[in-house]
């Protein structure tokens, strides 16, 4: 072997594994959202999370990604140790796929279909349809475009691998060398350190297939090595679960001690029937597919052998990393989820979701206080209130981390709507803590307002809860046309603002009202204004962004002076039925109130406008 062999070895193996990073990227990006979506559908059945691990493995060609994903999410506290158990085993027999695929290098032929299935027959053609998808294409079809360079760049990587080093066949040293591989022990050694290193099971059999076309490799020599490559890809999960809470950490001690377990009985069971029948074929030299056969043969026994008791591996995870009188607590946005961008911008919205709901029954709760003050209750929103502040800080760092990543173009939007909506939440649940601060002033100082104004601020107070409820359902579910209702009720809110103030200056001049009790109903009615405001700017914000552009002030200014006359109207005739839905008893509004069996029925029809 020269020196020129060995350049071209280590160029192989450069293109071999940045094709296996570059295509094992794209499909993450296609799948998007897909990939939670799959492994968030907990089950209690380890047959069934066998069969959502070994789907995503096969999807994303990474078992290391997936099982690093399983301990994330246990980590957040999304999954249970006994429903990552299943997807682990199914994520160690999805991975067996790549190597099917990389031993079509080995075949060997004549015949068109098989000169048609040979690499470097449609490695080439791949890469030309893939750059032109890459180059001219759509976001779907660059991602389509990626895999397919990604895939091409990686056979080709094969191909030279297994070109560059097929004068090994005739050097004595290398013979030997894979002659003491054929110690189980050695061999089991090797392919654990070597997979460890290069952080991919695939890619160690990868390299192992071309060492294969050399025509030394025997199976004797080849099945520890694979043994030991399956124990060697556990150093992934291991390495990410280090500073995760105790049950994140026995996810990883499950993976690993689901292939010591298994290679010992393989191991154990292969050589003393060795023993016994004498197999013929541990002499003979192993084929690419026939590493892919052993591959298969060993994950589908081990998870044949141990789904059964996975029971008994979450217990042997729990005797390892025992349970102590400290409360576990959960990271609601684990960094490693960020090697997933798609998956980490859905557990960042679902973060968000709770922080908006967190905020919504903080001022619900603070509402209730101005009616009837509860001091039990004020200690819960003040603590809601803290909540929420550490929610924006930990979406606004993480959400700026993750933005930095390579983003599909919905996995952006969802991002930049995010971006533009944490702020908006947390000071909602600011003004909590303004109605709260009311409320205590109107309890201290025995406050009373007269009959009007309290069915005015009843009113008031209707509306903005309506309006709060719409807008972090509309956020919660993503729904732009429920969104698109929030805007023609704030409008009302300002409206009713306007007038209960107009109400209180004549009530003032007749006397029937003092100036004390005006400082606390306006403060009141400023806290329900920009809250009202704030949902406002959530809606717009989704609104926006899921047109690609995001400008508030042109948005609101077009809705409410004629941009297009089609959605003017529509924004007119939701105004005027929430107008007449909450209106003063006794107003000129109140005559309105004879259309709302009218106002209700269009409502329906509209779609629950």
């Amino acid at each position: 072997m020269t020196i020129t062999n060995l350049f071209s070895l280590l160029g192989g193996l450069a293109l071999f594994l940045y094709g296996m990073d570059l295509m094992g990227k794209s499909l993450e990006r296609q799948a998007g959202s897909q990939l939670q979506k799959i492994l968030s559908r907990l089950t209690d059945n380890p047959v069934k999370g066998f069969l959502l691990g070994l789907v995503v493995t096969a999807v994303i060609q990474s078992s290391s990604a997936t099982t690093v994903m399983v301990v994330g999410f246990v980590n957040s506290g999304i999954m249970e140790l006994h429903q990552a158990i299943g997807i682990i085993m199914g994520s160690n027999v999805g991975t067996t796929v790549t190597s099917w695929i990389l031993s079509l290098t080995g075949l060997e032929g004549d015949s068109l279909l098989i000169q048609m299935l040979k690499p470097s027959t449609f490695s080439p053609l791949l890469a030309f349809i893939g750059i032109l998808m890459f180059m001219f294409g759509g976001e779907r079809k660059k991602g389509i475009g990626g895999i397919l360079v990604g895939f091409a760049i990686l056979m080709t990587g094969m191909t030279a691998m297994s070109d560059s080093v097929a004068p090994l066949e005739n050097e004595p040293w290398f013979t030997e060398l894979f002659v003491r591989f054929s110690n189980p022990i050695l061999g089991v050694l090797v392919g654990t350190l070597v997979t460890a290193v290069i952080q991919s099971s695939s890619a160690s059999v990868g390299i192992l297939q071309a060492l294969s076309s050399t025509g030394v490799i025997t199976f004797g020599s080849a099945i520890p090595i694979i043994m030991g490559q399956n124990i060697g890809t556990c150093a992934t999960a291991l390495i990410s679960s280090v500073g995760t809470n105790k049950n994140a950490r026995r996810a990883a001690i499950v993976h690993l001690y689901f292939n010591i377990i298994g290679v010992v009985v393989f191991l154990v069971a292969f050589y003393g029937l060795n023993a016994v029948f004498q197999f013929s074929f541990i002499g003979d030299v192993i084929e690419p597919w026939g590493i892919a056969v052993v591959h298969s043969a060993f994950n589908l026994g081990a998870t044949a052998l141990l789904l059964p008791f996975t029971s008994l591996l979450e217990r042997l995870a729990y005797l390892t990393i025992p349970d102590d009188e400290k409360k576990e607590r959960f990271t609601l946005l684990d960094e490693r989820l960020l090697n997933t961008p798609s998956v980490a911008a859905d557990q960042a919205r679902s973060v968000t979701s709770k922080m908006a709901e967190t905020a919504r029954i903080g001022v619900l709760q603070a509402m209730s206080l101005t009616r009837k003050w509860d001091a039990t209750l004020a200690q819960k929103v003040k603590e809601e209130e803290k909540q929420v502040d550490n929610y924006e800080d930990a979406l606004g760092t993480y959400l700026v981390k993750l933005s930095s990543y390579e983003l599909n173009h919905d996995d952006s939007q969802q991002v930049n709507t995010l971006l533009h909506t944490i702020s908006d939440f947390e000071r909602i649940s600011d003004y909590s803590i303004n109605l709260l601060n009311s409320a205590q002033e109107i309890h201290d100082k025995s406050i009373t307002f007269s009959v009007d104004a309290q069915e005015e601020l009843s009113v008031l107070e209707d509306v903005v809860q309506d309006l709060l409820n719409r807008t972090t359902e509309a956020f919660r579910q993503g729904d732009l046309h429920l969104a698109s209702k929030v805007e023609p009720m704030e409008s009302v809110v300002n409206e009713l603002v306007r007038a209960i103030k107009a109400r209180h200056i004549a009530r003032l001049q007749a006397g029937s009202c003092s100036i004390t009790y005006g400082f606390v109903l306006d403060d009141l009615l400023t806290s329900y204004s920009r809250i009202s405001a704030h949902c406002s700017n959530i809606a717009v914000a989704q609104i926006e962004v899921a047109q690609d552009s995001f400008d508030t002030h042109a948005y609101l200014s077009d809705l409410r002076h004629n941009r297009a006359a089609e959605e003017s109207e529509a924004f007119q005739r939701r105004v005027d039925r929430y107008r007449a839905r909450y209106s003063f008893p006794g107003s000129n509004e109140a005559a309105a109130e004879k259309k709302s069996a009218e106002a209700d029925k269009a409502q329906k029809e509209e779609g629950n406008a």
